[in-house]
């Protein structure tokens, strides 16, 4: 029932949030206060870039943001509402700054005694804003790239990004923080609070500016958590129906992006046959994991009706698994339970909702690329079949667009796996920091590589990622596995946009329809199959057999 719930509330609001995202982004006149952050960035809005400069704009951004970020972390100690934290080491620093300009948001510090106030605020916040941001503009970049004809003009960065931000992610940011503080999550500057529990020990709670860093977190893909327990917390979660609302939050951008797609290319059809090719799968992770985590195979599990160790009590199996899932499959990474705790098969879904590619529904903007690379190659399939070129809204798909399209499909694969290799051959330094030996072991280090690199950001708790060694790697592993796929995307886009629109025939391949849809969402399951199913049979599935 909770999941028939979030899908028909997030399906309902996704039509009017899409809309609303395709008028605000697809050009119109710049808002006087936009012109002002123009002139002051020295930034001319009616200028457009190619793919090239597209691309050198975003990077360059995103170094200023890491060094940016860096540098409050480090200095964080002379700042205000510090609560007396000092700096962070540089390594643990430069990881931060990485993760949280990359949407990962992976934390290897805890956050109740690592960050201050004024650094969630100031740093992590703003950077959940911008790197949501960047993911949009290079979606937008690509959906520009199959709507123009004979142009290498793909729009301006700058303006994407501020539109993005100013008129998208901050107006929903205060709506959404007003319901979620109005439900309980706390909200206040105040310092640590000592108080005296009814059985006479001490406690210490922490207060901060919860309320208004929870819903940024949710939406914008970024996952990270205020306090370590994220939203297993209950001063950030604090019942059922704020657990709800914020699975809705973590769903919400990137199914509305969808409907986005569809207004910009001029084909509701479009967006209608991608929804489904998201709800199957989503459907597909959702019954697997729901299958798992009430699996009653051992005596425990049949005693308690379920697999409840780990699960978060207030919500129950089916809130904590429903959180779970959506966290994984839309790239969010907020912690709603120990999803080191779930069953060897449970944490295996939820492992394979990231290696399928964060496309169900994915983060912002990063799921809808993601999801038509997945379509790209159901039409170069779908066309070998019927013996015509392959075509997708008029743009003919050859040798040199599935180029891009191959290499933005290896780049994960390649990077998780050559990661976790390299961390399991180093022994000391890299496998000894897996908590548990065998295949949950395993299981522990290959998540977290698939979560540093898929943008994800949630974890095994049982693995220390806090070491030098995996500091270092994995900032390796964020940035080639965030920017190197962007970078085919906008050279796929300009590839694109200097095409001249093909004619549609009898012969043509429909892009719509059950056929599609069933060719699309089998296209997704076998690549990730094809890459991952290995590296699961000596992890989760090897442990669930045992």
């Amino acid at each position: 029932m909770q999941a028939f719930l979030v899908i028909a509330v997030v399906v309902g609001l996704h039509i009017p949030l899409g809309d609303y995202l395709a008028r605000q982004l697809d050009g119109g006149r710049h808002l006087k206060i936009e012109r002002v952050l123009y002139r002051v960035c020295g930034v001319d809005p009616d200028r457009e870039q190619d793919w090239k400069h597209y691309l050198l704009a975003l990077l360059a951004f995103t170094v200023m943001s890491i060094a940016a970020l860096f540098a409050l972390l480090v200095g964080q100690g002379h700042l205000p509402w510090s609560r007396g934290i000092g700096g962070m080491p540089w390594r643990t620093a430069l990881h931060t700054a990485v993760s949280f300009t990359t949407n990962t948001s992976w934390q290897n510090y805890v956050p109740e005694t690592g960050t201050g106030h004024f650094a969630v605020m100031a740093g992590l916040g703003v950077q959940a804003f911008a790197s949501a941001a960047v993911g949009i503009c290079a979606a937008l970049a690509l959906i520009r790239g199959l709507v123009r004809h004979g142009t290498e003009e793909l729009g301006n960065f700058w303006v994407d990004l501020i539109r993005t931000i100013g008129r998208v992610l901050v107006p929903l940011a205060v709506v959404a923080g007003l319901l979620l503080i109005g439900l309980g999550v706390e909200q206040n500057l105040g310092g640590n609070h000592t108080i005296t529990t009814l059985t006479g020990a001490q406690k210490t709670l922490i207060g901060g500016p919860v309320g208004s860093w929870e819903p940024v977190k949710l939406f914008s893909g970024d996952g990270g958590g205020f306090f370590n327990a994220s939203s297993a917390h209950p001063f950030e979660n604090p019942n059922a129906v704020s657990n709800l609302i914020e699975i809705v939050l973590m769903l919400l951008v990137p199914t509305a992006f969808i409907r986005t797609f569809g207004r910009m290319v001029g084909s509701l059809k479009q967006s209608w046959t991608l929804l489904a090719v998201v709800g199957i799968l989503f459907g597909l992770l959702l019954l697997a994991a729901s299958l798992a985590q009430h699996s009653t195979h051992s005596p425990v599990a049949a005693a308690v009706g379920g697999q409840y160790e780990g699960t978060e009590t207030r919500f129950g199996v089916p809130g904590s698994t429903l959180f779970g899932v959506s966290a994984t499959a839309s790239a969010d990474g907020a912690g709603g339970a120990s999803y080191d705790s779930f069953s060897s098969l449970g944490g295996g879904v939820l492992l394979a909702a990231m290696m399928l590619g964060e496309i169900a529904p994915g983060g912002t903007g990063s799921g809808l690329y993601g999801l038509l690379i997945a379509v790209l190659i159901a039409v170069f399939i779908g066309g070998l079949m019927v013996g015509r070129t392959p075509e997708y809204l008029r743009k003919r798909i050859g040798l040199g667009e599935m180029r891009y399209v191959v290499m933005y499909a290896l780049v994960a694969p390649t990077v998780i796996l050559v990661c976790s290799a390299v961390s399991v051959g180093l022994g000391q330094d890299g496998a000894a920091d897996m908590g548990n030996a065998g295949p949950h072991g395993l299981t522990e280090l290959i998540y977290a590589y698939t979560s540093n690199t898929q943008s994800n950001g949630s974890a095994m708790s049982g693995f220390n990622g806090a070491t030098d060694f995996h500091n270092g790697l994995m900032v390796v592993a964020m940035l080639l596995g965030r920017y190197v796929p962007i970078a085919f995307i906008l050279a796929l886009a300009g590839r694109l946009a200097k095409q001249r629109p093909g004619v549609v025939t009898a012969g043509t391949l429909r892009a719509s329809g059950v056929n599609f849809i069933t060719l699309a969402t089998g296209a997704a399951l076998i690549l990730a199959l094809l890459n991952f199913l290995p590296a699961l049979a000596l992890g989760p599935l090897a442990e669930g057999l045992m």
